[in-house]
């Protein structure tokens, strides 16, 4: 298995048919729909399809375009909360992906509506799913709805504005990373499977493979918030500690950061026993995330 190709080779995938399915830079009205397309392929790594890929892969899937809305949908809903994250009311960043953030270019007001925007036309796409013999197109809304929502993303989002100049603990650091980042990795792998009519039971099985990846990936990144620089990183390193946010090398020194996302990933490639061979991708990505320097 080359890794590295299949990882290209999805990216340019959903790459093309993101361009498909959102309006063109050139409807109206146009600043929306550039500024929509300008945080959209800024080049992110597309890891929450790649992850939905592979998840509907490891299902048996026979159509993998079968699984392309979700995954499209996904990416939509992560650029969303990274566009509204670097609101100068949320997280003040100016950089992101390597280039000035989205109301640094369009101004605020143009780049809330951008995420609004992006966020609605995630459920558009999603809604061209094919509905499979166990889920329906509401199931995968569902789903998508209950990741994105008050409960997760945007609840780990307001957690995390809160604990803002406070000292948080660590079931209160896994609170809002379940929120803000592990939760959209599980709906990104559960959907991914849901395209392949998985059975419930490989759902739970990815689902928990899904919060213990996602928690590994956040440690991940506070520990390269504070060993990479900004240039590396393509977006500003050091913003937690400026902001006051306790982060996991705060709380737990580097070396026992390190060692809890190993731990994590390990408990990761653990949780995906069951499925035995057809997983060997996810597990690849799940190391190759451990491994990642930016």
């Amino acid at each position: 298995m080359n890794l590295d190709a299949l990882i290209a080779c999805d990216t340019r995938t959903v790459d093309r048919m993101l361009n498909q399915w959102l309006p063109k830079e050139s409807a109206k009205p146009a600043t929306i729909h550039r500024a929509m397309r300008y945080s959209l392929f800024a080049g992110g790594k597309r890891m929450r399809p790649v992850l939905c890929l592979a998840a509907a892969r490891a299902c048996g899937i026979r159509r993998l375009s079968d699984a392309m809305p979700a995954a499209c949908a996904v990416e939509c809903v992560h650029t969303y909360s990274l566009i509204h994250d670097d609101l100068p009311c949320m997280d003040d960043d100016d950089l992101r992906r390597g280039r000035p953030t989205s109301h640094k270019v369009f101004g605020e007001g143009t780049a809330v509506l951008a995420g609004d925007a992006l966020l609605t036309a995630a459920f558009e796409i999603l809604a061209k799913s094919r509905p499979t013999g166990r889920y329906g197109l509401a199931d995968s809304v569902a789903e998508l709805a209950r990741a994105a929502g008050s409960r997760f993303l945007i609840g780990g989002q307001v957690a995390d504005l809160e604990a803002e100049g406070k000292k948080s603990s660590r079931s209160d650091l896994r609170f809002i990373h379940r929120g803000k980042t592990a939760a959209m990795i599980v709906c990104s792998l559960k959907l991914g499977a849901m395209s392949a009519n998985a059975t419930p039971r490989v759902l739970r099985i990815l689902g928990e493979f899904g919060d213990h990846l996602g928690l590994a990936f956040q440690v991940i990144d506070d520990i390269l918030d504070v060993t990479q620089s900004s240039e590396h990183l393509g977006k500003s390193a050091g913003k937690d500690a400026a902001a006051g946010k306790t982060t996991y090398p705060a709380l737990l020194g580097l070396g026992e950061s390190k060692k809890e996302a190993a731990r994590l990933t390990e408990k990761a490639l653990g949780s995906l026993s069951p499925i035995g061979g057809r997983a060997d991708v996810l597990r690849a990505l799940a190391e190759r995330l451990l491994a990642r320097q930016s």
